[in-house]
């Protein structure tokens, strides 16, 4: 796989995703950098009302890109995101749930289990 990333920091992420993907043999985590190593005008934006409307209650969520703050949340959610707006942060908080960083999340739960990608 090509790398198409120019962050360093991104990039260095990616090849960590999907090496240790492949080696627990997670589908989940080589599909989060694959969809990470898109071509930026091409990465997901998901807002919180998609994420209303699709999540269940305490559900884990990666959105391999960003979530932007339009609409509302009243279900309690753990998300990873590579990026999250200020306004979709502060509601996701406000809702009792937890707003995490892709690596975060992946330390937590490097098998993927119970984990949803939206995008």
């Amino acid at each position: 796989m090509r790398l198409r990333e120019k962050n360093p920091v991104t990039k260095e992420m990616i090849e960590t995703i999907r090496n240790k993907g492949f080696e627990n043999k997670s589908k989940l985590w080589v599909a989060v950098a694959e969809d990470l190593n898109r071509v930026r005008r091409k990465r997901y934006e998901v807002n919180l009302n998609r994420l209303e409307k699709y999540a269940k209650a305490r559900e884990k969520i990666v959105v391999p890109g960003v979530v932007l703050g339009n609409g509302e949340v009243k279900k309690r959610l753990e998300v990873a995101a590579l990026k999250f707006s200020g306004k979709a942060k502060e509601k996701i908080e406000k809702a009792g749930g937890k707003c995490l960083t892709i690596e975060e999340m992946f330390k937590e739960n490097p098998k993927g289990k119970g984990i949803r990608i939206m995008g």
